[in-house]
């Protein structure tokens, strides 16, 4: 609020932002979100690079915001510095390898929140898009990340197939919770889209995967790793009732009840 007032271009917009500062508590978060956009405003041209930043994420580098900006390098500059000046900003690193982290998280969500619903969503395709054609490396090693992008951008199938991606990295790294939680939103992006033989078989070995991440982090005996088990079961049998598992493919569901446990695997030939 004090930052807010010291940047107010005169006396009078002083006295508004003094008179926005509610007597209690309890409203404090809506009066910093309108003094964080009153100086988002402020700022001129600089908003707009705040807002471009503000869907890449919290930190992001200057070549990428560099590539999705579209703006000449003088003027970018220029901005970058305006919000680091203004204490919206954090500057980390020196030149070509400079990167910037917005301040508080509720910066960012002013910034972003912003943009109109169908600005935001072509620039998360933009930024996807860049990702994948210039930093190629970022996508390779950071598929949930292109993976939101994809995602916030309403490319669905995209989407769903760099969720199972990330999700099987985290398996492969025994990341459980996040593997999990990446299978998960593989599933729901491909439960949104019409069913094909692929998409099916992508389903079924996701669901399996997400077995073997519940039964970990959940125990064997768990209602959510059970459930599981048992979608993946009915997803096999609709798979094999619709000839979509070839004879050159198998299932095998194997239980122990001495143990409490079920293993699934799915084969499937070259």
């Amino acid at each position: 609020m004090t930052r807010a007032v010291l940047e107010a271009a005169s006396e009078g917009d002083a006295g508004k932002t003094i008179a926005a500062v509610p007597p209690t508590a309890l409203t404090v978060p809506a009066s910093l979100h309108a003094s964080l956009m009153a100086r988002l405003d402020r700022l001129g041209p600089a908003k707009e690079v705040a807002q471009i930043g503000a869907v890449i994420g919290r930190e992001f580098s200057h070549p990428v915001l560099a590539a999705v900006a579209l703006r000449d390098e003088k003027s970018l500059r220029s901005a970058l510095d305006a919000l680091t000046k203004a204490g919206l900003l954090f500057r980390q690193g020196v030149p070509p390898n400079t990167s910037y982290l917005f301040k508080h998280a509720l910066v960012q969500d002013v910034a972003y929140g912003t943009l109109l619903r169908e600005t935001r969503r072509a620039l998360h395709g933009r930024i996807a898009e860049t990702l994948e054609s210039k930093f190629a490396e970022i996508a390779a090693n950071q598929p949930e990340l292109l993976a939101r992008h994809c995602t916030e951008a309403g490319l669905i199938e995209k989407a769903a197939g760099l969720w199972g991606k990330a999700g099987q990295r985290s398996l492969e790294r025994s990341a459980l919770v996040e593997a999990a939680e990446q299978i998960k939103r593989a599933l729901n992006q491909i439960s949104t889209l019409p069913m094909t033989t692929a998409l099916r078989r992508e389903k079924i070995k996701l669901q399996i995967g997400l077995i073997t991440a519940l039964m970990n982090v959940k125990g064997y005996a768990a209602p959510e790793t059970k459930a599981a088990e048992e979608r993946a079961r009915l997803l096999i049998e609709e798979a094999e009732a619709l000839g979509e598992l070839p004879r050159t493919r198998y299932c095998c569901f194997r239980s122990s009840m001495a143990f409490g446990w079920r293993t699934m695997w799915l084969s499937t030939a070259s």
